[in-house]
């Protein structure tokens, strides 16, 4: 097993600290070609907009769709935005490979900024602190959609089955549950 972490912008450094941690063996990718052997990809949290052009301009966008045909992906805030099935806007062009919608920034601007504990499916773990930087908001979410963990009755970490995203960071703070329950339960 070879995780991959899209290392154009945002806080990819933080999610190889953590597959480090659990001896999973990963690259930070930077070409599309470095795609072709693994077996999951991590899409971290940062400037969605800036990650939405630099997927265009670097001729990502094809490939993390088909990739994520069979096998799975892990979309971290500006990651959840990039999955999200939300309209097209000026800044961001978003993969539509899971069936939801968000609302960018809706947590607050990033002084707005904090952390707190959210409710999370048991199977996952038993409590998790988590941390919301300009977070995104779920405003839809398709019949194929499974919530994995809410706060203030919000949905806040959803899958698919085969994909998975947060609008928080659990790359911060040094709980590696989530990453867990990625790399052992979502198959292609």
């Amino acid at each position: 097993m070879r995780i991959g972490i899209l290392a154009l912008q945002g806080n990819y450094a933080q999610h190889k600290i953590v597959l480090d941690k659990l001896s999973i063996s990963n690259e930070l990718i930077i070409y599309p070609e470095q795609m072709s052997d693994l077996s999951g990809l991590i899409i971290p949290g940062g400037e969605s907009s800036v990650m939405s052009k630099h997927i265009e301009n670097n001729d990502f966008r094809n490939k993390i769709i088909e990739f994520s045909d069979d096998r799975p992906i892990f979309g971290t805030c500006a990651g959840m935005i990039l999955l999200s099935s939300s309209k097209k806007t000026n800044n961001v062009d978003p993969l539509n490979i899971m069936d939801f919608s968000i609302d960018r920034n809706a947590w607050g601007r990033q002084i707005d900024s904090f952390s707190t504990k959210i409710n999370i499916d048991s199977e996952i773990a038993s409590s998790f602190e988590g941390y919301f930087i300009r977070s995104p908001k779920v405003k839809y979410t398709g019949v194929d959609i499974n919530v994995l963990a809410t706060y203030d009755k919000e949905p806040i970490m959803l899958t698919d089955g085969k994909h998975l995203v947060s609008s928080f960071h659990p790359e911060i703070g040094g709980d590696d549950s989530i990453h867990k329950f990625f790399i052992n339960n979502l198959h292609g």
